[in-house]
């Protein structure tokens, strides 16, 4: 009984020791692992950041690539496309086409076209084609009779007085001028001619106030001999249809003569200045009341609106007298008023 007393105190001893060692143990297992664990925390977070910079520091650089290949491409577009694309280029040929169309289509829109200068024989047209520039053919038409009157035959416009004559056609304009053409090319006919209008170009021409456009005037309507007259409206027209884009009266009338057959010229002038007069005109053409709008390159310039566009036409084509005082009996418009009457 006595021997067993003092193992029991040893025993208890050995096992407090065995527990603080086994606690000993844990402890330095776990700061050992919480150590380890830190360490492998902060090498992944580094190694993460690492990856973060990274990645950023490639997606700046894709960025930046592609910022520079949007420019490039930006670049590259706008010199491939411009902001508003040019017409398709046309043929000669498929002009020539156009050309004929819209004289074809000129032609069932003005069956009656004609000059618009009255006159009953060759000198009268003569003169009142040298009258009319600068001026219109209504005051040309409202001058010429009392002028007719006064000289109806060239021998005595060559005799007359030049300050009678001047205050008979000052409403024409440049009167001065004028009345010095008309008293000279009729001296040239009285002279020169026998008193008759020349039926050559080359012979009209020559005479005092008369270039091509006016010889052309006389050659294609008191002669029959085919001829273009380029005046403002022809010009302006031919342009706009792309027909030339010559502003020379005489390269404009060489062009349009090689589109048309010579048999069309004298009509063809006629239905051009028809056209401009009545709705292709110079500052606001009436586009949206054109007929022939499909076939014009030049479709917008002016009121595109049909219901404003109508209220541009003139003459005939806007319910208003024309500009001969003696129209020819095919012509549906009313007469032009006499000088003084409207």
């Amino acid at each position: 009984m006595s021997s067993s007393t003092p193992g029991k105190p040893a025993k208890a001893a050995t096992a407090r020791k065995a527990a603080a060692s086994t606690a000993a143990a844990t402890k330095r297992t776990a700061a050992a692992t919480t150590a380890a664990a830190t360490k492998r925390t902060a090498a992944a977070t580094t190694a993460a950041t690492a990856r973060t910079a990274a990645a950023a520091t490639a997606r700046k650089a894709a960025t930046a690539r592609a910022a520079a290949g949007t420019k490039a491409a930006g670049t590259t577009a706008a010199a491939a496309v411009p902001a508003r694309r040019a017409p398709k280029a046309e043929s000669h040929l498929a002009m020539v086409r156009r050309a004929r169309r819209i004289n074809r289509e000129l032609a069932e829109i003005y069956p009656y076209a004609h000059p618009e200068l009255d006159f009953r024989n060759p000198f009268e047209l003569l003169v009142a084609t040298v009258l009319s520039a600068q001026t219109t053919d209504l005051r040309v038409n409202q001058t010429t009779p009392a002028l007719f009157a006064a000289y109806p035959t060239p021998e005595d416009m060559a005799a007359a007085v030049p300050e009678e004559m001047e205050e008979i056609i000052r409403p024409t304009g440049f009167f001065r001028a004028k009345t010095k053409s008309l008293i000279g090319l009729s001296a040239a006919l009285r002279d020169r001619f026998g008193g008759e209008v020349p039926g050559r170009l080359e012979d009209l021409v020559k005479l005092p106030g008369v270039g091509r456009k006016t010889a052309n005037v006389v050659l294609g309507n008191a002669f029959g001999v085919p001829g273009i007259t380029v005046d403002t409206h022809f010009g302006r027209l031919v342009r706009r249809w792309k027909w030339t884009d010559e502003e020379d009266p005489v390269k404009v009338e060489a062009v349009v003569a090689e589109i048309f057959p010579k048999s069309e010229w004298t009509m063809l002038s006629h239905r051009v200045v028809f056209h401009g007069r009545r709705i292709c005109h110079a500052r606001k053409p009436a586009c949206g009341a054109c007929p022939i709008a499909p076939l014009c390159p030049s479709y917008g310039e002016g009121e595109t609106d049909p219901e404003k566009a109508r209220k541009l036409l003139k003459y005939e084509m806007g319910g208003y007298p024309g500009q001969r005082l003696s129209p020819p009996a095919d012509y549906p418009g009313k007469p032009a008023p006499a000088l003084g009457a409207g």
